[in-house]
C-alpha cells in the first residue's frame, strides 16, 4: 500500500494575483486545503519539494501528511495540480482533507505481469488500459494494480473482472471492460484476408463461367430451332 508522503505546508494570509506571483518567485506554490468538515486553509508548499515528490510518485494520486504550522498535521489527498499551459510551471495545488475512514477515488497505474502463452506462439500483447480508477480508504490505496496475463493464448483477453484487486480496493469500471488481449500475428491476419479474397474471386469466376455456359446453351438451342423452321 502507498504510504503518505510528508509535506511541509505553511499557512498564508496573502491573496491576489500579484501577491501569488511574488510567492512563486520566492520558491513556493500557492495551495489550498479543503474538505473533511473543516475550514478551508490557504497554504503554500515548497515548489522544489513538491516537484520532487511528483517525480518520484507512481501517479498523481498521492496521499500526503501535511505538516502545518503549530505542529498540526492533516492527512490529505492530492486533488488537483494546475500548470501554466506554456511553461509547464506549477501554479496552484488543491489538497482534499481526508480521514482514515474517508473513501477516496484515484487513478492508479495498471501493470501487466507475466509472459502470455500466445506471445510465444507469435501473438501480440495489446494493453487497452494503462490506468484504472478505483475507490478505497486511504490506508488501502495501492501504488499500482497488477494484472497477470501469463495464461492468455492468441485471441484471449483479460477483463477488469479477472483482475485480482487488493483487499478494500474496488474498481469503478464494469467487470466486462477489456484490460489487455493477445491479438493474432499481423502476417496471419494478412494471409487470412488474402485467402478470403481468393475464395471470393474464385466464386465470382465460377458464377461467370456458369452464366457463360448457360448463355451458350441458349444460343445453340435458338440456332437449332431456326434451322428446323
Amino acid at each position: 500500500m502507498a504510504k503518505p508522503k510528508i509535506l511541509k505546508a505553511e499557512e498564508r494570509a496573502r491573496t491576489g494575483s500579484g501577491v501569488l506571483k511574488q510567492m512563486r518567485r520566492e520558491g513556493y506554490i500557492p495551495s489550498v486545503v479543503y474538505g473533511g468538515g473543516s475550514d478551508v486553509k490557504n497554504v503554500k508548499v515548497h515548489a522544489k519539494t513538491f516537484r520532487d515528490m511528483l517525480n518520484h510518485a507512481a501517479s498523481d494520486s498521492i496521499l500526503v501528511t501535511l505538516d502545518l504550522d503549530n505542529s498540526d498535521t492533516q492527512l490529505a489527498f492530492l486533488q488537483d495540480v494546475q500548470h501554466n499551459a506554456l511553461s509547464g510551471e506549477i501554479l496552484h495545488v488543491d489538497f482534499l482533507a481526508v480521514s482514515q475512514d474517508t473513501s477516496i477515488t484515484a487513478n492508479i497505474p495498471l501493470e501487466l505481469v507475466g509472459e502470455p502463452e500466445g506471445v510465444a506462439l507469435g501473438g501480440q500483447l495489446e494493453q487497452m488500459l494503462h490506468s484504472l480508477e478505483i475507490s478505497c480508504l486511504p490506508k488501502d490505496l495501492p501504488e499500482n494494480i497488477e494484472a497477470d496475463v501469463s495464461a492468455l493464448d492468441i485471441g484471449d483477453s483479460i477483463n477488469i473482472g479477472d483482475v485480482a484487486f487488493p483487499e478494500g480496493v474496488v474498481p469503478t469500471l464494469g467487470e466486462d471492460v477489456v484490460v489487455a488481449l493477445v491479438a493474432k500475428p499481423r502476417t496471419a491476419e494478412s494471409e487470412e484476408e488474402e485467402a478470403e479474397g481468393e475464395e471470393g474471386a474464385e466464386g465470382a469466376e465460377g458464377a461467370e463461367g456458369a452464366e457463360g455456359a448457360e448463355g451458350a446453351e441458349g444460343d445453340e438451342a435458338s440456332s437449332e430451332a431456326a434451322a428446323a423452321e
